[in-house]
């Protein structure tokens, strides 16, 4: 099973997260950010990770960073080895107005190219700053590549809504096991964790 149960405490937030990347969908996501909450659920269910997350922190900003961290190394700690999985996934998610597309690379190798085209409406409880800021934290921890941009859209929840079915639903393609002898999808030879 490729799972892993991180804490991270300091003078900001108290955050406890139990990752399972061969899981069904099945989440329990609190942050005390009803919005943020509901994103991550998002990511859950389409890219059939068991979520298990309780954070509290004294501000918004310092919250989502400190969620996205925890994420990112409980994700890159559930990789292991990383050998047999596919390593790349892209999904194009459409949500009523919106188009978004998510590609990863689970290559060992952190970068996050994010073109969200936001308006500043309808994401109540968390500027969409926020949002950039999350994504680019967890592609940091997690050592992937990520790209990840919003086509168009009229509702800014809408748009980040659909970034994170896609992220989800491209996660799930990259961590597939593919190759059941191990070998890893690398000419390098290795992927750095």
């Amino acid at each position: 099973m490729r799972a892993s149960s991180l804490s991270r405490e300091t003078s900001e937030t108290t955050i406890s997260l139990e990752l399972n990347l061969d899981g069904s969908g099945e989440y329990d996501i609190l942050t005390g950010v009803r919005i943020l909450d509901h994103f991550l659920s998002q990511l859950a269910r389409h890219g059939l990770f068991d979520i298990k997350l309780a954070a509290t922190g004294d501000e918004i900003h310092h919250l989502v960073e400190d969620v996205a961290i925890v994420l990112g190394r409980a994700f890159n700690q559930a990789l292991g080895d990383k050998h047999g999985i596919r390593r790349f996934g892209s999904a194009i998610i459409p949500m009523d107005d919106a188009l978004a597309l998510v590609a990863v690379d689970i290559g060992g190798r952190s970068y996050a190219v994010i073109d969200l085209g936001l308006l500043g409406n309808d994401l109540p409880g968390l500027p969409g700053e926020l949002v950039r800021h999350f994504l680019s934290t967890f592609a940091n921890e997690a050592r992937i590549n990520l790209h990840a941009r919003t086509f168009y859209g009229l509702s800014d929840h809408h748009k980040v809504e659909a970034l994170f079915k896609a992220l989800g639903q491209a996660l799930r393609m990259a961590v597939e096991i593919t190759d059941e002898a191990g070998d890893l999808p690398s000419t390098k030879g290795l992927i750095d964790s």
